[in-house]
């Protein structure tokens, strides 16, 4: 049998894939399936690899009525306009579609084919039925009953353990997770999520019966690593047993609370025939859960259990394909009767929806805070106007020497190799984390590897004897890029390898201690004098600099900007020109899904 995807003929589907939008990939998937299925009619080729495609970007789903109205980023990283003559007509695209052999046409029950439409979406059936299973498990546990506190419980609690110096935000999202089955917790860096978690998790156990079995579980491993820190932190101050319970809890990845099967791609041990046995489940960093982990998840929590969703709706969505928790959070869900009860008997006046927003940051400087709400709210004269009023938190300048980079990074990477060569663990560890280089992009001239090589010719003429050419030297800042839990380090983690007693080590700090590994172990490393924006979420730093690319990088959307500015917590560096800076406030980075309309 011929395999149809080792040449690409005449004909759309090829015209397509010479502009760069399609990868052979997508075209191969696109070829191979539609001739299994006995379709040779290139338009449901191509809508089949627009939607392979799409997946790889982030969308569940294609919206065709949408499409000849994108902009396309290519794998090099590129911008690409199909012209308008090139695609086919909607409605009759849509019927060529609908009529194929590959699709499913609308939301009845099927399963045997590899597409389905939707009124002018097309998904992968898989991520259909992903989709339809996050949506319905969310309708069903927000509306199912939780056992909700009495007053009288509930009031005492909240006396116990809501301070009068929490602001309003915090009392409300304190309260809310114990009225309903599924509850979100939603605000940016500094805002107080975790201490107002911790104050979550002690009423749930003063409100009930017996004492909860609690599940803290995150997306990746250096993000279950910071939970456990950060609740180490919020834990101070509440009563001593209190305290000692939570304190015990470690935070876990989902895949491994789920009990991940590595032969079986997303299938795990706990799911709803076998689910978990937690009274209470906490995700945190839940904006970097995929539709798909998000299924999985809800599918294996017990009837009565809740879940409680902890993150920031805005930063950048997650690798994989979806973006639940910002669907979850923009869907007008109704109020909850019993939750109102309860805000009442408190005296708090505010609706009584599942999800909780925290607006008032208490860590970053008052102007970066501002920038990020202006950020947030899509006006750039607002941003324009911050970011070039010459304040202390936020700089803008359209050259790195014009904000005195090379200085900075000079500066800050002689104080991080000087303090490694005397074995100085703590000032390398904190000079790390004193700035951090920011990129949109990973290569070309805006990207993370051209930028790191500008960072080792700048200290090196600050520190006539440093040479980045050794494998390890001390005071080479590394990034993990590749989990190892039996050296308990994941990736995204980052440290800096410091000579002590004529040895190099790597360390990395781990709240209050610091984690000793030898560098000889560490197969997936990279130097991070500068990382992505995307790899930089979850992290905080003193200082940051961004380096914005040109203005029609697809990259360059709000997200990606905000994400960016909420790192710093001391002053932010925006370096670029203004017209980039502008249209990063007015670009979304918009992702297809079907989820929001179904919430």
């Amino acid at each position: 049998m011929t395999d149809l995807a080792v040449s690409l003929g005449p004909g759309l589907l090829r015209e397509v894939h010479e502009t760069g939008v399609l990868n052979w990939g997508d075209v191969h998937v696109a070829q191979k399936v539609a001739h299994l299925f006995g379709d040779a009619d290139q338009r449901v080729q191509l809508a089949l690899a627009l939607t392979t495609r799409a997946l790889r970007q982030g969308s569940t789903c294609l919206e065709l009525d949408q499409i000849d109205q994108t902009r396309f980023e290519t794998d090099a990283e590129s911008v690409v306009q199909i012209p308008d003559d090139l695609w086919p007509e909607t409605e009759e695209w849509l019927a060529a579609i609908a009529a194929s052999p590959l699709v499913h046409f609308g939301a009845e029950a099927g399963g045997d084919r590899p597409l389905r439409l939707v009124g002018q979406r097309l998904y992968l059936e898989r991520y259909w039925q992903e989709e339809t299973t996050v949506a319905q498990e969310l309708l069903a546990r927000r509306a199912a009953a939780t056992d909700p506190p009495h007053a009288d419980q509930l009031k005492a609690a909240a006396a116990e353990l809501l301070e009068p110096a929490d602001d309003a935000d915090q009392a409300l999202a304190a309260v809310v997770p114990l009225f309903t089955g599924v509850s979100v917790i939603a605000g940016g860096p500094g805002t107080g999520k975790t201490y107002t978690l911790a104050r979550v998790l002690g009423m749930l156990t003063r409100c009930a019966a017996r004492p909860p079995l609690i599940a803290l579980a995150a997306p990746t491993g250096k993000a279950a690593v910071r939970m456990d820190e950060s609740m180490a932190k919020a834990l101070i101050g509440m009563p001593a047993d209190l305290a000692a319970e939570l304190g015990a809890l470690r935070a876990t990845t989902i895949h491994r609370l789920l009990g991940w099967v590595p032969e079986a791609r997303n299938r795990f041990r706990h799911n709803r025939a076998n689910p978990l046995p937690h009274d209470v489940v906490v995700v945190d960093e839940a904006s970097m859960v995929s539709v798909t982990l998000m299924a999985r998840l809800l599918e294996a929590l017990r009837p009565g259990a809740r879940l409680v969703l902890v993150g920031d709706p805005n930063q950048l969505a997650p690798v994989e394909a979806g973006a639940v928790l910002a669907d979850i959070v923009e869907a007008p869900a109704a109020e909850v009767p019993a939750l109102r009860d309860g805000l009442a008997a408190l005296g708090l006046s505010a609706a009584a929806r599942p999800v909780a927003v925290l607006r008032r940051n208490h860590r970053s400087g008052q102007t970066i805070a501002e920038l990020a709400a202006a950020v947030l709210a899509g006006d750039a004269d607002a941003v324009e106007r911050l970011a070039t009023a010459g304040s202390a938190e936020v700089g803008f300048a359209e050259s790195a020497e014009a904000a005195g980079l090379p200085e900075l990074v000079s500066r800050v990477g002689v104080a991080m190799i000087r303090a490694a060569r005397v074995g100085d663990v703590t000032g390398a560890l904190t000079e790390l984390e004193s700035h951090r280089l920011l990129c949109a992009h990973r290569h070309g001239p805006f990207g993370v590897s051209n930028w790191s090589r500008r960072v080792e010719d700048w200290i090196a003429e600050a520190l006539p004897d440093f040479d980045p050419t050794p494998l390890w030297y001390a005071g080479r800042p590394v990034l993990v890029t590749q989990n190892s839990p039996e050296v308990g380090l994941f990736n995204g983690d980052t440290g800096v390898v410091v000579e002590a007693a004529g040895q190099l080590r790597a360390y990395f700090a781990r709240g209050g201690r610091t984690q000793a590994v030898s560098p000889f172990v560490l197969d997936a490393v990279a130097t991070i004098h500068a990382m992505t924006v995307h790899k930089a979420q979850g992290s905080q730093f003193a200082q940051v600099s961004l380096i914005l690319p040109d203005p029609d990088s697809p990259l360059l959307t709000r997200e990606l900007l905000y994400t960016a500015i909420t790192r710093a917590e001391q002053r932010v560096n925006l370096i670029g020109s203004l017209e980039s800076l502008r249209r990063a406030v007015t670009n979304r980075a918009r992702r297809a899904s079907g989820l929001l309309a179904r919430l």
